[in-house]
């Protein structure tokens, strides 16, 4: 019987004594069989201290995915346990149920299941065991606590992974894996064809033409094994909302697209958050490792509130790409940005290096800028207009100096980083 029913059950009874022995002294009878009742409780129920708990299951979770992780209570005491068990987790762990009740005879033990669907990216740690051991009579228990840690971290979900197959396919054909061939700085010689019409006459092979009855070109294909460094701000600007995610989330996810495609392109890819000190960075990991690195280092990241030190973030890069790299930093366009942090920092890191500069845009201001529904949109319109040919600007100063710009909203941001890339790699600027 449940302990609310128990409660209601002594009550009736005791009102049932009351109305047929009015008075005081029924009343009193009535209180102390219910003293007892609640001593005997208290003396009866199994000890919270004495109870043994651990924990099992999963640690690592997709964001948007569900794991289990179970909770094994020993009770090793003489007494059976009648309990209600609260398993606290933060509320963004999505766990269910919280609350479980459970009964564990002596020298048993029970395993109680947790479902967590995590709502936000990062660590999700367990607090503590709360356990209430009820007495056979249900009307009084004991209370206590266990620490009983674990964490589950929740890893960037990847959602662009599905525009992988298809970059791949343009990369198979740079690669010359298809009919298609580039030719540009900096590329490697890969194998002799015959002419055809619409071949670049400098791709000519006179001595092997010599020596052939037709005209001979030399085919190229992309140099292999170059270095990708991708490069997130974690800075104030990273904290900005667009949509329904920050834009170091966006960030992260086109980091991963362009990561896992640079890898299937032989390349070596590493990662550096910052923002006034190195926040994450990953190195040195195969391509069978590359992925599961970067995600377990950018789920924990969070933006911090502070201006981003760009000399700082400058030197950093300099100290960990020693050869000639492709830096992709991912942070904002606002005009302060760039022309307070960015320029000044830029030209030491183009004189060694090819520099794409990646931008989340907010789509809402191209919506306001559209919008002449009335005398306030008019209005709204106007700032919206003037913020994008601010962020054109900035864009602008930046593309003079040789850097490749790529501003996109959240949904096309990651495809358009990995076309970049692609492009790059065709014109042999890798």
């Amino acid at each position: 019987m449940a302990l609310t029913g128990r409660l209601a059950l002594v009550a009736a009874l005791g009102a049932l004594v009351c109305g047929v022995f009015p008075g005081p002294a029924a009343f009193l009878a009535v209180l102390g069989v219910l003293l007892l009742g609640v001593v005997v409780d208290v003396v009866l129920a199994a000890p919270v201290s004495a109870l043994a708990l651990r924990r099992s299951g999963d640690t690592a979770v997709r964001l948007g995915g569900s794991v289990s992780v179970e909770l094994v209570i020993a009770n090793p005491g003489p007494r059976t346990l009648r309990a209600l068990v609260r398993d606290a987790w933060p509320p963004s762990a999505g766990a269910s149920p919280t609350r479980h009740r459970v009964t564990v005879p002596a020298g048993e033990r029970r395993r109680l299941t947790t479902s967590l669907t995590p709502t936000r990216r990062g660590d999700r740690r367990a607090d503590r065991v709360t356990v209430r051991s009820f007495g056979p009579l249900g009307l009084a228990a004991r209370q206590g606590h266990h620490e009983v840690p674990w964490s589950v971290r929740a890893l960037p979900p990847f959602t662009s992974r599905k525009h992988l197959p298809s970059r791949l396919a343009r990369l198979r054909e740079l690669d010359g894996r298809t009919a298609v061939m580039v030719r540009g700085q900096g590329t490697e010689f890969d194998s002799l064809r015959e002419y055809v019409i619409g071949d670049d006459v400098r791709s000519i092979d006179w001595r092997a033409t010599a020596r052939a009855a037709d005209v001979v070109v030399r085919t190229w294909r992309p140099e292999r094994d170059r270095q990708v460094l991708i490069v997130l701000d974690t800075g104030r600007t990273a904290a900005g909302r667009v949509g329904d995610a920050p834009r170091l989330d966006t960030a992260m996810d086109a980091a991963l697209l362009l990561g896992a495609l640079a890898a299937r392109a032989g390349d070596t890819v590493g990662l550096l958050a910052y923002d006034r000190t190195v926040r994450a960075q990953v190195g040195g990991a195969g391509r069978g490792d590359l992925l599961p690195g970067l995600v377990q280092a950018m789920a924990p990241l969070e933006p911090e509130l502070v201006e981003t030190d760009v000399r700082g973030m400058v030197a950093a890069v300099l100290a960990r790409a020693t050869r000639r790299s492709l830096v992709v930093l991912f942070t904002g366009l606002d005009p302060a940005t760039v022309t307070e942090g960015l320029l000044p920092g830029l030209p030491s890191l183009l004189t060694r290096h090819t520099v794409v500069v990646a931008a989340v845009a907010d789509p809402r201001v191209a919506e306001l800028a559209a919008d002449r529904s009335d005398a306030d949109a008019v209005y709204g319109a106007a700032a919206a207009e003037r913020a994008r040919a601010e962020r054109r600007t900035a864009a602008a100063q930046l593309t003079r100096r040789g850097v490749t710009v790529v501003d996109e909203p959240p949904d096309t941001l990651a495809p358009a980083v990995a076309d970049a890339y692609l492009a790059l790699k065709a014109a042999g600027r890798l």
